[in-house]
């Protein structure tokens, strides 16, 4: 017999690449303006901020490959961004051994509401209506770390209709991974399930029902959305 006064919602999972195995979402913490061409065209100054986090939530995952456009905003934005997640965690985990904690890497798109969280950032409320709505973090399948290595560099890139709009390298995040682990570990309790979306290199921009957009990085391969 049940405990729950009500059906409790369904986990929240990434497929693994290859495999029949499912990754289980806990959390999902956003780094800012983590490559400096992208801070820079934010009006940010990467050479004087320390790092900043925002969170989606998990139901935000969505792996269908489609996007629907979504209600109440005209200016709908890409970040593409790798996605790190997580096998283990904790708290105070230093640099070192960051690298520890990590079950494997797969691709991600930020998709944001830019007038909403516009209009967030000048009254100086939180930026969630802009970023943590519905199906706002499509998502691949996870390559784990046993397979693939850690990825420190290479080529990271987004084409909208074929045409390319985003491009950089990983190697260009001003925070790597080791230390954005370490970084949220000394302000959260970080664990098993969680998902970091690393940063997104410049090109942001929006897009248009219908428009196709394919991130790619090198190693981890492609993924297609479709705006619906």
């Amino acid at each position: 017999m049940t405990r729950y006064v009500l059906e409790p919602a369904a986990q929240v999972t990434l497929p693994v690449r290859g495999t029949d195995k499912l990754f289980p979402v806990r959390r999902i913490y956003c780094i800012g303006r983590n490559y400096a061409d992208h801070a820079i065209e934010m009006g940010g100054d990467p050479d004087k901020e320390p790092p900043f986090f925002f969170q989606k939530n998990s139901q935000n995952v969505d792996i269908s490959g489609e996007f629907p456009y979504p209600k109440h905003s005209s200016d709908v934005h890409f970040e593409m961004e790798m996605v790190v997640a997580l096998k283990s965690g904790g708290a105070d985990i230093a640099e070192a051994s960051a690298l520890d904690h990590v079950y494997g890497y797969g691709l991600g798109l930020d998709m944001t509401r830019r007038d909403l969280q516009g209009q967030a950032k000048k009254t100086g409320r939180p930026w969630e209506i802009g970023k943590a709505f519905e199906r706002s973090a499509p998502m691949s399948a996870l390559v784990p770390v046993s397979e693939l290595g850690h990825l420190n560099q290479g080529r990271i890139a987004l084409e909208v209709n074929g045409e390319i709009r985003q491009e950089g390298d990983l190697n260009q995040m001003v925070w790597k991974v080791p230390e954005m682990i370490s970084y949220l570990s000394r302000f959260y309790d970080i664990a098993t399930g969680d998902l970091i979306m690393s940063g997104t290199p410049a090109g942001v921009g929006p897009i248009q029902r219908g428009d196709v957009m394919v991130g790619s990085i090198e190693r981890l391969g492609s993924f297609t959305v479709k705006v619906a």
